[in-house]
């Protein structure tokens, strides 16, 4: 695979705004090992292998096990995740595929349940995020297994 456009190409500042988000989301009071999952999950969906390999490596480093990130494609058939992580994997779906999908009524009330509408809110945000970037990385063909943890940070 060969890097189409490599990040030192972008124009100055073109990607501040998506920095500043991950540092609130980072800030944010939700658990970072949850967003992990989610921003792992939406990369599996969307074929970032850039993504997977940046956020397999951060999801170990906060603790996350080995398992549940090899179980998490598969979250509904195995027993690793709680209904709060269930809820937010399903929103994650969803909301990835909403080009193709709702976000139904009972999506909506299971993440009611574990979260409150600030952090509905900020799942959202957290989703959409690494969706861009997940586009952004797909395009530019940027080569994965170079990442290491905290680069971004």
């Amino acid at each position: 695979m060969t890097q189409r456009i490599s990040f030192q190409d972008l124009p100055k500042n073109l990607l501040d705004g998506l920095f500043k988000t991950g540092a609130f989301l980072k800030n944010s009071d939700i658990d970072q090992k949850l967003l992990d999952l989610l921003y792992y999950r939406a990369s599996q969906i969307n074929g970032c292998a850039m993504c997977l390999d940046m956020h397999y490596k951060e999801a170990i480093h906060h603790g996350e096990t080995h398992q549940r990130l090899h179980g998490v494609i598969a979250w509904r058939e195995t027993p690793y995740f709680d209904e709060r992580e269930r809820a937010a994997l399903a929103y994650t779906e969803a909301l990835t595929n909403a080009n193709q999908q709702d976000i139904s009524d009972d999506i909506y009330e299971a993440l009611e349940e574990h979260f409150t509408k600030a952090q509905i809110a900020t799942l959202a945000l957290a989703v959409g995020t690494v969706n861009v970037w997940n586009r952004l990385n797909k395009t530019f063909r940027t080569v994965p297994g170079h990442y290491e943890v905290g680069q971004f940070a």
